[in-house]
């Protein structure tokens, strides 16, 4: 039993190391469900893990009703992502082209949502990428997102404040 509740720690753990995390910004719905969660579109947020100033949204279609609701539906390919600077970038580790910097799964087995990123040298700029693949047959729908990297200016922008 001891081996067992390790074991089940580990791949947690495993699974909460991988990749950035997202933060669902907002939905809206695209068709309605009688019965289980209406199909949707879902805007999402993350930060580079290995690259400060730089935030993506990615925008992907959720799937309602029953299976959707109880995580048993297979989520479609469609994805859109937008990257931008946010700050001064900071580089804290070194890292490929092509590496993930997200992953999602989009059915309960086998499909996945993946951000990589590439570094154009010869431009200064960050290339982001989203794609959806799957076991058998991958999807060749996809999004891209450029950064070109720029110095920072030290002035701020006062945000409105939430409506109510």
């Amino acid at each position: 039993m001891r081996v067992l509740t390790r074991l089940s720690l580990l791949c947690l753990a495993a699974v909460l190391a991988r990749g950035a995390h997202a933060e669902e910004i907002g939905s809206v719905d695209t068709a309605f469900k009688l019965l289980g969660a209406n199909h949707k579109i879902v805007v999402e947020a993350f930060d580079d893990p290995k690259i400060d100033g730089i935030a993506c949204h990615v925008a992907k279609a959720q799937t309602g009703g029953i299976k959707g609701s109880l995580g048993l539906a297979e989520d479609s390919s469609d994805a859109s992502i937008a990257c931008r600077q946010v700050g001064p970038v900071v580089f804290r580790e070194s890292f490929r082209d092509g590496e993930e910097v997200f992953t999602e799964r989009r059915s309960i087995l086998f499909k996945k949502l993946r951000v990589v990123r590439f570094l154009d040298r010869k431009r200064s700029t960050l290339v982001y990428l989203v794609y959806s693949d799957k076991l058998i047959d991958g999807s060749p729908k996809n999004s891209l997102s450029t950064v070109p990297v720029m110095p920072w200016p030290t002035g701020s922008v006062a945000l409105p404040p939430p409506a109510r």
